[in-house]
């Protein structure tokens, strides 16, 4: 291999590059990483609930070690276990994960990953809803639980693969539930599964680790129509302060209710040739609904493309409009907290084994949390404090840096033109013990 290469001189003076430096990371962030780890406790709690069948006085890597190498890794937007070839011997890495040898391999990480097991993976869930309730420093007056579904394309033969017509490909159906950007369930299932099958489980127990916390606020099961069913409308119904925002799928019996709106819609945009948009509701029971009539709000929304009629059902009260306008459309957020987790690599289904692939999924999520944690609680009042986690991975993870080495200390040099010097002191200052 060439020892450099040179290129175009500049004032008589040579330029040449050469792979020959040893100490340098590419990733001086991770620094921050295991501060707000450390904070949270995130990754030392989810080891302590993955069983370890080996003896303890022959390891070399600890569960929260290849726990934490993976997850900053995905932080660090390192999505395969290949890359741990090379990574485990980056020195910023070693020293996050407060070690001075090199790091698990990937075949020690892949086999780490083969000892979940189901109650891990149900504790670790457990662990994301505590870390998410103890970010409140008092009781909220309203929690808003987002619901969505969404599709991971597959392209091996893993199990519990099937194809969905809907989405024409095959594909894993996972159930993310977030609370404004927070991540609280990441829980895959396969795609020949209702979309809302379990979601009311979920629900259910999610209401019930609010309620040990906080006795007083309202607590809202928001989603799409896919998430329209009756069992779990019985279930907020029976609740004290529990209620439920869905869309419902437009059919024959709801148009004819909508019919009076859509009119008026109609010939209001016929006479200004302008947008119109004209709230109804009415009350309305589907046949295996035991005649429990529930209030549908309906949009009925006129312009130069055409009739948009939508529909929602919920047990809110209010003004239709300022429930559809301010409450139901604010889901629409979910959906860009949903394409971060792709940023996490949420979707690489590359294992064969279904629970390895659940297991996966949650990697991410524990790598979104930390990032997130950042933005929510370092970044408010920064050009950054709406920005994408991806975003903020580029800005303050990946940081070149040089580390210096000697018997008495351990140096990590960021460049002096570094433009987010200054962001990147004040988040690590916040996360760093007093």
């Amino acid at each position: 291999m060439t020892d450099s290469y040179s290129f175009q001189a500049l004032n008589s003076k040579k330029v040449e590059l050469s792979f020959s430096a040893d100490e340098i990371s590419g990733d001086g962030g991770l620094m921050i990483l295991k501060e707000v780890d450390l904070r949270l406790q995130l990754t030392k709690r989810v080891s302590e609930v993955i069983p370890d069948p080996r003896n303890q006085d022959c390891i070399t890597h600890s569960w929260q070690n290849l726990l934490q190498q993976r997850v900053y890794a995905i932080a660090a937007g390192y999505e395969d276990l290949n890359d741990h070839q090379e990574l485990r011997k980056d020195s910023v890495m070693q020293l996050a994960l407060e070690k001075e040898d090199v790091l698990g391999s990937s075949s020690t990480l892949c086999r780490f990953e083969g000892q979940l097991t189901r109650s891990a993976l149900w504790k670790t869930h457990q662990i994301l809803v505590d870390q998410w309730l103890d970010s409140y420093k008092k009781e909220p007056k309203e929690i808003i639980l987002d619901f969505d579904a969404t599709d991971l394309e597959l392209h091996g033969n893993q199990e519990g693969k099937f194809y969905h017509g809907y989405y024409r490909e095959y594909c894993y159906l996972p159930i993310h539930v977030f609370c404004e950007n927070q991540l609280l369930v990441s829980y895959l299932k396969p795609s020949n599964k209702d979309a809302a099958k379990h979601a009311g489980a979920i629900f259910s127990l999610l209401v019930k680790a609010i309620r040990k916390r906080f006795s007083k606020c309202r607590i809202l099961f928001r989603g799409d129509s896919g998430f329209c069913r009756y069992r779990l409308f019985e279930w907020c119904e029976k609740q004290k302060n529990v209620f439920y925002l869905t869309g419902i799928g437009k059919h024959s019996v709801l148009t004819q209710e909508a019919k009076k709106w859509v009119d008026e819609s109609q010939q209001l945009f016929d006479e200004s040739n302008e947008k119109q948009r004209i709230f109804g509701e009415f009350e309305y029971a589907a046949g295996t609904w035991k005649n429990r009539k529930r209030r549908v709000i309906v949009k009925a929304e006129t312009t130069a493309l055409g009739k948009n009629t939508r529909f929602i059902i919920t047990n809110l009260e209010g003004d239709p409009q300022a429930i559809y306008d301010q409450i139901y459309c604010a889901r629409g957020k979910m959906e860009q907290s949903i394409s971060e987790q792709m940023d996490f690599f949420s979707d690489r289904m590359s294992s064969h084994f279904f629970q390895k692939n659940q297991f996966r999924m949650l990697l991410s999520a524990l790598a979104y949390t930390l990032l997130e944690t950042i933005r929510s609680q370092a970044l408010k009042g920064t050009e950054f404090e709406k920005s994408k986690c991806s975003t903020i991975r580029l800005r303050l993870i990946k940081v070149a840096t040089l580390v210096i080495k000697n018997t008495r200390r351990i140096k990590l040099m960021c460049s002096k033109s570094f433009s987010y010097q200054d962001l990147f002191i004040r988040v690590l200052l916040l996360f760093q013990p007093t």
